[in-house]
């Protein structure tokens, strides 16, 4: 593999940084002094084998692992802040598995996801704004999420992240277990957030070549560390890099 691929790009550097990140359970490390950048207004995908650390890299931005080191947002630190806190500084979870509440509705998975001090004509409006963006879910408030599909749960996921106007939005593998419809709407989607909005895209997804698509650039992962990064279109189209990393 080309050694070009193991270097920083230069953008603003007031997005996501990891400097010296270890993060793990228990007595396990899987994080091990990783170092990781996420420009503003940038999509950056995160690859790797399995186990690699792809999702204990976001858990620890949530800090939902224990994490040592620096990690910051627009400059400021996120080291040992409560999630909720996290979020209210305009950063968003897609869990894999989508985390909605089956037994709730539609509508009563946004609320929650919303927050319980947000007031009523704020949380109205990013209620109007989900709907219109995602017609089906509209048609479906008062559905219960567990009888949705596959692909409108993962709207679902979206449209929830989404109630409190995020900054940035970590996902993680948004199109498992999806048709292949279903994701590209799902990409388009995440194409057109970072487009016209501006947010910031930390995307998980085993399928590299697809997160190679869509992001602007990629960091590869190997047992918690990062071993390759660069512009996403130079790193799909490298095959050593596939073959030494990403299993093709």
């Amino acid at each position: 593999m080309s050694g070009s691929f193991k270097r920083i790009w230069v953008h603003s550097m007031s997005g996501l940084e990891l400097h010296a990140v270890s993060a793990g359970y228990g007595e396990q490390a899987v994080l091990q002094g990783l170092n990781l950048q996420v420009p503003q207004g940038r999509i950056v995908a995160l690859l790797g084998a399995n186990g690699a650390g792809k999702t204990t890299t976001l858990r620890a931005v949530f800090q939902a692992v224990r994490t040592t080191g620096q990690l910051t947002w627009a400059g400021q630190s996120l080291v040992g802040l409560p999630t909720e806190h996290i979020v209210n500084r305009g950063l968003a979870h897609v869990p894999q598995g989508r985390g909605t509440l089956s037994s709730l509705t539609v509508e009563e998975n946004l609320l929650l996801g919303a927050g319980w001090r947000a007031p009523r004509q704020t949380v109205q409006a990013a209620l109007e704004a989900q709907w219109a963006r995602f017609p089906s879910l509209a048609q479906r408030r008062h559905q219960q999420a567990g009888s949705l599909s596959g692909g409108e749960q993962q709207q679902l996921a979206l449209a929830r992240a989404l109630m409190r106007g995020p900054q940035f939005m970590a996902l993680d593998e948004p199109s498992l277990g999806l048709a292949p419809k279903v994701v590209s709407q799902v990409m388009d989607t995440l194409a057109q957030l970072n487009a016209e909005q501006g947010i910031t895209l930390l995307l998980v997804e085993q399928s590299a070549d697809l997160a190679l698509d869509l992001a602007h650039e990629a960091v590869v992962l190997q047992l918690g560390r990062v071993v390759a990064q660069g512009p996403a279109l130079a790193m799909k189209n490298d095959r050593a890099l596939h073959r030494a990393y990403l299993g093709g």
